[in-house]
């Protein structure tokens, strides 16, 4: 197409690394729903056809380590989340889990990109698989968990 311009390398980025989000997102609501293991879960996003398409445009290492955290991060993971609810997180509907484990992996493991990036790439994710008002949930616990494991740049980022 004329007058399209090829995406920079920090375009592509930004693409590859929204990608992986959301199979992470899909990953860990696969993991609570079946209690299936890290490998199987991983492997799955490889070999199931529409999913290994989805996964040849993401970035695989970034969606990996997501993955993991978000799978493996056990008392230590949910000791971030687990204050700011108002029910226990098992009682968290399941996407809206997915995307509270996730996004905490990432405020706590990739502190190169700003927690409001974080913040809002989840909430979109929440709009577009959750429930009718879990974007507003996730919202208001991603900004205190945000606040909790990154208060300097939380704390500049609000003067």
């Amino acid at each position: 197409m004329a007058g399209h311009k090829p995406l920079t390398d920090s375009q592509q980025l930004i693409a590859r690394r929204r990608v992986a989000r959301r199979l992470a997102m899909q990953g860990v609501y696969q993991w609570l729903i079946t209690g299936n293991e890290f490998q199987e879960v991983y492997l799955y996003f490889q070999e199931e056809p529409e999913l290994a398409e989805e996964f040849r445009k993401s970035d695989a290492a970034f969606f990996h380590k997501l993955l993991r955290c978000a799978m493996e991060g056990g008392e230590g993971l949910e000791s971030h989340i687990a204050p700011h609810l108002d029910r226990k997180l098992s009682q968290v509907d399941p996407i809206e889990h997915a995307v509270l484990r996730v996004a905490t992996c990432e405020l706590l493991n990739h502190l190169e990109t700003p927690y409001k990036v974080v913040v809002n790439e989840y909430v979109n994710l929440a709009k577009k698989f959750g429930a009718d008002q879990a974007h507003k949930f996730v919202n208001g616990v991603l900004d205190k968990v945000a606040a909790s494991t990154r208060a300097p740049e939380v704390a500049r980022n609000r003067k």
